[in-house]
């Protein structure tokens, strides 16, 4: 689908709520309510200024993912920091897609250069790549941390839309998943994840939290969130990390809550290869370090 040749930049004077937000995107499903979806992206980016790093909500951050304690923020943090800027364009009236329902296929990551607590972040974000998915539609959000002018972090959420009847475009991979590779750790995943982890994001999807609001979208318990995934598996790699790195995964199948799952990771030279995989070997997220 064609995409917008440029963007309008609207600076915002502080990040918005996360609660006012989630209610318009319910109000917007309410059949009647929910006014028009565009036929594209908006063809505006989102900026806010001079953002600083929250100490006691790192500290928290830290303890829910698995991270140490340190000045230096985990490569996933800038996300939950910058979200709510993400969530404002998401539930704009005209976005494409409806957040109730969307999935969260797919997370990129690039940090270009260690960010820590003192810093001040300048967050902008858009939406590009809309495309057609067997089973709906995806689109990319763009989130990019920059200090003093200079881009040190960004990051890229790929949102799946799902509809009923196929549209054609990028399909689902079918093929078979390769075994797993030996577990290097188990975990068990607590039902207060969910939870835990939505009060350090802000990211409060009632699937994660909500045992009715997981029933509500097909899960018969809640799950843990995607981002909480990646951040755990990016904890136990943590002391392994080079400074500059791009760590990108897709989220396969959920994580109940609670269950246990199997970690995998694999070297080569300066690169990893992990992998979260549940009970029976199937994969629930796969990443790379590069």
């Amino acid at each position: 689908m064609p995409q917008p040749a440029t963007r309008d930049r609207i600076e915002l004077s502080g990040l918005p709520a996360a609660g006012p937000l989630y209610r318009r995107a319910l109000l917007g499903a309410v059949p009647g309510l929910g006014g028009r979806r565009g036929a594209d992206v908006p063809a505006v980016e989102l900026a806010v200024s001079g953002v600083p790093v929250d100490p006691q909500r790192l500290a928290d951050y830290d303890r829910v993912c698995g991270f140490r304690l340190a000045d230096r923020l985990p490569a996933t943090f800038p996300h939950v920091m910058g979200f709510p800027l993400a969530l404002r364009l998401i539930t704009a009236p005209e976005f494409p897609i409806p957040l109730t329902g969307v999935v969260h296929v797919g997370n990129r990551i690039t940090v270009r250069r260690p960010v820590t607590v003192t810093d001040r972040l300048d967050f902008t974000a858009w939406a590009e790549n809309l495309r057609p998915h067997d089973r709906g539609r995806q689109v990319d959000v763009v989130l990019v941390g920059s200090v003093d002018g200079e881009e040190v972090w960004r990051g890229v959420s790929t949102y799946l839309g799902r509809q009923r009847s196929p549209v054609g475009g990028e399909r689902r991979d079918r093929t078979e998943s390769p075994a797993p590779s030996a577990a290097t750790a188990r975990w068990r995943v607590e039902p207060w994840v969910g939870t835990d982890y939505a009060r350090v994001s802000g990211d409060h999807n009632p699937i994660h939290t909500s045992q009715l609001g997981a029933r509500l979208f097909g899960f018969p318990r809640p799950i843990a969130h995607g981002m909480w995934s990646k951040g755990r598996c990016l904890a136990a790699l943590e002391n392994r990390l080079p400074e500059a790195y791009t760590v990108q995964v897709a989220f396969k199948l959920p994580v109940p809550l609670p269950s246990t799952v199997a970690f995998s990771a694999a070297r080569s030279g300066a690169d990893w290869d992990f992998a979260l995989h549940d009970q029976r070997g199937r994969p629930q997220l796969v990443g790379t370090i590069r």
